[in-house]
């Protein structure tokens, strides 16, 4: 069923003009099944503010046909903040202090931007520790993303994440590990996902700390793993939620910091994602600005348009599909269990069965 569109959020515009279906309140589906309420607390910076919030949101409206979604987005107040995503964030978004009173059935957690070698020190750092007790304690499941899954392994787990040698960036094959587990049992056994981090925190970390590894790539570390209950939290590494252009658009992004100084080197590709073609237009390019800059000449326009159709989508069906997993399993534990306590029936033996998960009261 579609997202219900209950404020003037331009992104329901946007997905709308996309071809997604989205209601307005007053033609919501009158039926048995209840909707579901989904808070997306969303750390990104100002830039990738909207674009994060429209992925998302396309992400679960295409993901499962069981329910109507009402999407609630909110932040942290303590993230720096300019005058246009103020402006946005208090027109559209919800206060957790309003996500609070009026409960969610799940809750996504984005990533964020870091200035600091450890997590504890950014200003983040307990907000979302609050945000995430509550959830523990109200929430059927929280899906975390990249930086919030470091996060939330920190304090947690205490397993801190480690600098890569390198930025991990590009597009890389995962396997599933875990074939039986509800999450992934009905997706290919083998398909990719966007990376773009500088940390990792290993398999080796995740099991140490009494979690279970769904998905790893040899090439790019865990994507995919889950609480030790096998529901409960669920910790994305990669970015499944990107769209076709995000890493062009990231690579445009380091090419203008590298136009203004801000980098000293000129970025390499992302890996397994811009066909050979495609590179040597960027690579022409690459060419033209340093001879513009040489001669003083005003910096040539990027040719994000000639690469931008090009590139192949490899990730999305995946992504669609257990992200489509997770709302049917949140959907099953609200409807129908919505009274008892969450570790109700646990079967230690038997980790990934759907009888031992029961949803928490709200």
């Amino acid at each position: 069923m579609p997202i219900v569109a209950h404020n003037d959020l331009p992104t329901f515009d946007r997905l709308r003009n996309e071809g997604q279906t989205i209601l307005e309140p007053g033609r919501a589906l009158h039926q048995t099944i209840r909707e579901l309420h989904i808070g997306v607390l969303n750390m990104m910076p100002d830039a990738a503010l909207a674009a994060t919030e429209r992925q998302f949101f396309r992400l679960v409206g295409e993901s499962n046909p069981i329910a109507q979604f009402y999407m609630h987005p909110f932040t942290l107040a303590e993230l720096p903040r300019g005058e246009q995503a103020s402006t946005h964030i208090e027109r559209y978004y919800d206060s957790f202090e309003q996500i609070r009173t009026e409960g969610l059935d799940a809750l996504i957690i984005t990533g964020a931007n870091v200035t600091h070698p450890d997590l504890s020190q950014e200003s983040f750092w307990e907000p979302l520790r609050i945000v995430f007790d509550w959830a523990q304690e109200n929430v059927t499941s929280v899906l975390c993303s990249c930086l919030a899954t470091h996060a939330a392994m920190q304090f947690q787990h205490g397993q801190k994440r480690h600098a890569l040698p390198a930025k991990r960036w590009g597009v890389f094959p995962h396997t599933v590990i875990q074939p039986t587990h509800p999450l992934v049992n009905d997706v290919n056994t083998q398909f990719d996902v966007p990376h773009s981090r500088y940390n990792n925190i290993s398999a080796a970390q995740f099991q140490e700390a009494g979690l279970h590894v769904l998905v790893e790539s040899e090439e790019a570390g865990v994507h995919l793993a889950v609480s030790a209950d096998g529901f409960r939290v669920v910790y994305f590494q990669g970015h499944p939620e990107y769209d076709t252009v995000s890493l062009l658009k990231e690579y445009k992004r380091e090419v203008q910091h590298f136009i203004a100084g801000e980098r000293d080197d000129y970025p390499p590709f992302p890996e397994n994602y811009i066909k050979p073609r495609d590179q040597a237009i960027l690579n022409e390019y690459q060419q033209r600005l340093n001879a513009a800059r040489t001669a003083g000449d005003a910096v040539p326009e990027f040719p994000e348009q000639l690469v931008a159709g090009r590139i192949d989508n490899t990730w999305h069906d995946a992504a669609e599909g257990i992200v489509g997993n997770w709302i049917g399993l949140v959907y099953q534990l609200t409807h129908e269990q919505r009274n008892l306590p969450f570790m109700d029936g646990v079967d230690p033996q038997n980790p990934f069965a759907l009888d031992w998960i029961s949803s928490p009261g709200k």
